[in-house]
């Protein structure tokens, strides 16, 4: 707790609390919707198995437009990425090791998690455990990781597309969401892989969105500049920040006014109905079982209308979440959850598999039928078993991603110009530091794509392992100051 108390007396006036608010909610919201609309059986041969209640509760679809936080997460990453690439280069510092730094919140605790449940899979398999069923569990233990593979790619983007935004503004996300546009129509009338591109577009027009909030936090430079100075007071009227320099689609920064968040609520709402009540889209902004479409894989214009909804309210909020933010206590337990968000997120699942497997083990596990009185009296102490479970996991490999957090200063191992062989180190380090989030996004897709019941003794398959360790000891290695020096 007093380590709570320093950090939070030591939060700099001009920070963001709101946006760290943000992350947390968001995160939790996915973990207890997870556990929430799990239902738990065997199959036929009598092991435990699990499915969404989604495709039960119908109901409960119109649920989703709250539930779906992904756009939020991707909000908050553009703000929390335009600001650390920003205070990297007032620093002197290049954004190849901004990239390379930005890897370590992200790869460490994904490694983590990819080694024991690799290593546990080793093991059940030498035990005579069926490959098919072992990969089954890790893959259930792994789904977190399909958004960890959309973000992984857009962070490098970031210095190219924060580039885009500063000299296009707000025409950026919308010439995205056009994009989304014309992915959709092509799935809805061809192949469904003609919208693949969307898992790219769609999360990007909200990274972009993030950019704009960032830029609100920043005094206005002449047109073009591509450095923010310093963070513009917090007390400063919303009015002198929320034009840019331009007006239109051009301006770089987003309108902050009640006015501004009630049209974006009640457009992203009237959008929403007009594309799922009246038009082809699912309701659900999560994944139903059989259903012809998904709006979240990939985003589709449903959910890019959701995501406008969420940011009216959220600019209609940010005042009063702000001064209560600026409180001791909300403040410290806000920090308290960021410090460990990630491995809240990476590990929520696997919780869930060692709850299942140990009241298995002790006969004790309840199965009652979805959206039965004994299903629904069930589900406090589910979350509540669940939260120990997942809070002991927290315990053990939270400080690995705590101790990535590093307070701001000179950076490391990153002189930007420094010399070497062949005259080009930069270049090298830029080519190497993409050819690590390469790896590392390679090797979890393609664990994505692997079948749940593929016979793999390691749970995962073997080239996703061996490119994405590949890729992170590349990073690591990068991180380390490798390379700096011919």
């Amino acid at each position: 707790m007093r380590r709570l108390r320093q950090l939070a007396e030591r939060t700099p006036a001009g920070r963001e609390r709101y946006a760290d608010l943000l992350r947390a909610l968001a995160i939790t919201m996915v973990v207890l919707g997870h556990w929430g609309i799990s239902v738990i059986g065997y199959d036929r041969v009598g092991r435990p198995t699990g499915h969404s209640a989604l495709g039960d509760l119908p109901w409960a679809w119109p649920l989703t437009w709250v539930a779906q936080v992904m756009p939020v997460f991707f909000l908050v990453g553009g703000y929390a990425n335009a600001a650390s690439l920003n205070a990297r280069r007032r620093r002197g510092g290049s954004t190849t090791g901004w990239l390379v730094d930005r890897s370590a919140r992200l790869v460490r605790p994904t490694t983590a998690l990819l080694v024991v449940l690799a290593a546990g899979a080793a093991v059940a398999s030498l035990r005579g455990a069926d490959p098919a069923q072992v990969r089954t569990v890790v893959w259930f233990a792994t789904i977190p990781l399909w958004f960890l593979v959309a973000y992984l790619v857009v962070v490098p983007l970031t210095p190219p597309m924060y580039a885009l935004h500063r000299r296009f503004g707000l025409a950026v996300p919308v010439a995205l969401v056009g994009l989304v546009a014309l992915g959709d129509l092509g799935r809805l009338l061809g192949p469904a892989g003609l919208a693949t591109g969307n898992y790219l577009f769609g999360w990007l027009a909200v990274h972009q969105v993030g950019f704009a909030w960032y830029d609100t936090r920043t005094p206005a430079g002449p047109p073009g500049d591509a450095t923010p100075g310093p963070p513009a007071s917090p007390a400063a009227p919303p009015g002198n920040l929320a034009g840019g320099n331009a007006r239109g689609l051009r301006r770089r920064r987003l309108p902050l006014s009640r006015r501004a968040g009630v049209a974006l609520l009640a457009g992203g709402l009237a959008a929403l109905v007009l594309l799922t009540v009246l038009g082809p889209y699912p309701v659900a902004m999560l994944n139903v079982p059989g259903a012809r479409l998904d709006n979240a894989a990939p985003p589709s214009l449903a959910l890019l209308a959701v995501a406008a909804a969420q940011l009216g309210l959220i600019l209609l909020l940010r005042v009063p979440a702000g001064r209560w933010l600026r409180r001791p206590g909300p403040w410290q337990a806000v920090i308290a959850v960021n410090a460990v968000v990630l491995t809240v997120f990476l590990w929520h699942l696997t919780a869930a598999v060692l709850l299942v497997g140990l009241l298995d083990a002790l006969g004790v596990l309840p199965t009652p039928p979805v959206g039965s009185a004994a299903w629904w009296g069930w589900r406090i102490p589910w979350l509540l078993a669940l939260t120990v479970v997942l809070a002991a996991l927290v315990a053990v490999f939270g400080p690995i991603e705590a101790r990535t957090r590093r307070p701001p200063g000179p950076p490391t191992h990153d002189t930007g110009g420094s010399t070497g062989r062949g005259g080009h180190p930069g270049r090298s380090r830029t080519a190497l530091a993409v050819a690590g989030y390469a790896g590392v996004v390679a090797g979890l897709l393609l664990n994505s794509l692997t079948r749940k019941a593929a016979p793999e003794p390691l749970g995962l398959p073997a080239p996703a392992l061996a490119a994405y360790l590949a890729g992170a000891g590349v990073l690591r290695l990068l991180r380390s100051g490798w390379g700096t020096r011919g």
